[in-house]
C-alpha cells in the first residue's frame, strides 16, 4: 500500500511538471503571440500612416497637376497673342522696310569716252530733278577707255557709280575708210549692258550718253513706260527721243506714239530682251543694227511727241551730222507731266491700231502738189499719200522733217504713216502706199 502512494506521488509530480510546462509554454506562446500581434499591430499604424501621407502627397501632386494645366493653357494663350503680335510686328515692319527700299524702276547709265565737259553737262542736268527718283534710278557712269579728265569728273560725283571700259583688243574695219570710233563703241555698249544686266542683275537699263540734257519729268515719263514694258512684250524698247521734234512739228507734251522705227538717244530696255540682243550684238552700227527688221520681229517702240532728251553734242564721232538741221532746234519738254495719273491703256497692242487709224481716217486728205501751202489752209488734221521712199523725200523736204529711211522705214513710222504737227496743233500724217491697208482702213479718193 505504501508502495502505491509512493508511485501515486511520483504520478502527480511528474503531471505537475508537465502541466508547468505546458503552461510555461502556453505562456511563452502567447507572449510571443502578444509581441507579434504588438509588431503587426505597429506595422499597421505604420502603414496607415504611410497610406495616409502617399494620399496626402497625392492629393497634392494633383493640385500641382491641375495649377500646371492651368498654367500651360495661360502660357498657350499667351503665345498665341504673342505669334499674333509677332506677325503684326513682322507685317508691319515689312510694309515699312518695303516703303523705305524701293525696288529700282530701271538703273541709268551715261555713256562716255572723251568728252569730260560735256559729261559733266550732262550729269549736272539729271542730278538737277534726280533727288527725289534717287531709290528708284541708280546712276553709272560708263566710260570707254583711260581719259583722265573723263575719269576725274566721273569720280567727283558721289551719287554716282564709276564703271570703266578698258579694251585693248584690236579691231579690224570690215570695210575700208570705215571709223574704228563705230566699232569701239558699239563694244563699249554690249560691255556695260551685259555689266548691268546680268553682274549687277537689273531688269530694266537706261542708256543716255554724255551730251544730252533731261526733261523735269524724264524720271516719270520712264516710270510709266516701265509698266507698258511689262505688260506689252510686243514693245521692244522705250525712248524719251522723236526724231521730228524740233519746235516746229510739235505741240502736245502728253502725246506718245508707236514707231517702227528705232530713236535710240534716251531709250530703256528690258533684261529679257538684252538676253536676246546681247549673243548677237553687231561689231558696229550698233544703232543701225537695232532699226533692222529681222531684229524687230514685229515689235515696236514707243516715243513721245515731245523730246524728254536733249542732244547737244555738236561734236563726236558722228563728226556734227544732221546737228544744226535736226538736232540743235529740237524742243526739250518743260511741262511737269503726271504720268501717275495718266491712262497709257491707248498704247497697248490691241488698242493702238484702232486708235492710229481712226486718228489717220478723221484726217483730210490732200492731193496734187503744194502740200505745205495746202495744209496751212485746212483746218484740222490732213493726211499726205506717198508712193514711194523718193516721194516721201520730196514731201519731207518740202515741210522740212527728217528725209531719212532705214531697212524700208522712215524715221518715226507707224505702219509706214510719219506723223508731225505743222507749225499749230494741226497734225500732218504721211501716209505710205500700204499703210491704210495695214492700218484696215479702206479709205476711197
Amino acid at each position: 500500500m505504501s508502495r502505491f502512494s509512493c508511485d501515486f506521488r511520483w504520478i502527480l509530480l511528474f503531471a505537475a511538471v508537465v502541466f508547468i510546462y505546458i503552461q510555461m509554454r502556453l505562456f511563452a506562446s502567447q507572449s510571443n503571440y502578444a509581441d507579434r500581434l504588438a509588431a503587426a499591430v505597429e506595422a499597421e499604424i505604420q502603414c496607415t500612416k504611410q497610406t495616409r501621407l502617399f494620399m496626402d502627397q497625392m492629393s497634392m501632386q494633383q493640385g500641382r497637376i491641375v495649377a500646371l494645366e492651368d498654367e500651360k493653357k495661360q502660357r498657350e494663350q499667351e503665345i498665341v497673342q504673342l505669334r499674333a503680335r509677332v506677325d503684326d510686328l513682322e507685317r508691319r515692319g515689312h510694309q515699312q522696310l518695303t516703303e523705305k527700299i524701293e525696288v529700282p524702276v530701271a538703273a541709268i547709265v551715261v555713256m562716255a569716252c572723251n568728252r569730260a565737259d560735256y559729261l559733266e553737262r550732262t550729269i549736272k542736268s539729271i542730278l538737277k530733278y534726280h533727288g527725289s527718283a534717287a531709290s528708284k534710278y541708280p546712276l553709272f557712269i560708263s566710260q570707254d577707255g583711260s581719259d583722265s579728265n573723263v575719269k576725274n569728273k566721273a569720280l567727283s560725283f558721289d551719287q554716282i557709280t564709276y564703271l570703266q571700259h578698258l579694251d585693248t583688243e584690236a579691231i579690224h574695219t570690215e570695210r575700208p575708210g570705215e571709223l574704228i570710233a563705230y566699232y569701239k563703241i558699239a563694244r563699249h555698249y554690249k560691255w556695260a549692258l551685259d555689266e548691268l544686266f546680268y553682274k549687277r542683275n537689273f531688269s530694266r537699263v537706261i542708256i543716255l550718253e554724255d551730251d544730252m540734257e533731261i526733261a523735269p519729268d524724264f524720271f516719270e515719263y520712264f516710270e510709266a513706260a516701265a509698266n507698258l514694258l511689262d505688260k506689252d512684250r510686243s514693245i521692244m524698247a522705250v525712248s524719251s527721243w522723236n526724231d521730228n521734234g524740233q519746235k516746229q512739228f510739235v505741240h502736245d507734251p502728253y502725246v506718245l506714239y508707236r514707231s517702227d522705227f528705232f530713236p535710240g538717244l534716251g531709250w530703256m530696255l528690258l533684261r529679257t530682251t538684252w538676253d536676246e540682243l546681247s549673243p548677237k550684238w553687231p561689231k558696229a552700227y550698233w544703232d543701225d543694227w537695232l532699226r533692222l527688221k529681222e531684229n524687230h520681229k514685229g515689235r515696236q517702240f514707243i516715243r513721245p511727241e515731245v523730246c524728254r532728251t536733249y542732244n547737244f553734242g555738236e561734236h563726236g564721232s558722228s563728226l556734227g551730222q544732221f546737228f544744226s538741221q535736226y538736232l540743235e532746234p529740237i524742243k526739250l519738254n518743260d511741262v511737269n507731266v503726271n504720268w501717275k495719273s495718266m491712262d497709257l491703256s491707248y498704247l497697248m497692242e490691241g488698242n493702238y491700231l484702232k486708235y492710229f487709224a481712226n486718228l489717220v481716217q478723221n484726217a483730210t486728205p490732200l492731193y496734187g502738189n503744194d502740200f505745205v501751202l495746202k495744209a496751212n489752209n485746212v483746218k484740222g488734221d490732213v493726211r499726205i499719200q506717198y508712193k514711194d521712199q523718193a516721194d516721201f523725200e520730196n514731201i519731207a523736204r518740202q515741210f522740212g522733217i527728217f528725209e531719212e529711211w532705214k531697212d524700208g522705214i522712215p524715221r518715226a513710222a507707224y505702219k509706214g504713216v510719219v506723223v508731225f504737227r505743222y507749225l499749230t496743233s494741226k497734225r500732218v500724217y504721211l501716209v505710205g502706199p500700204d499703210s491704210l491697208k495695214q492700218l484696215g482702213l479702206t479709205i476711197s479718193r
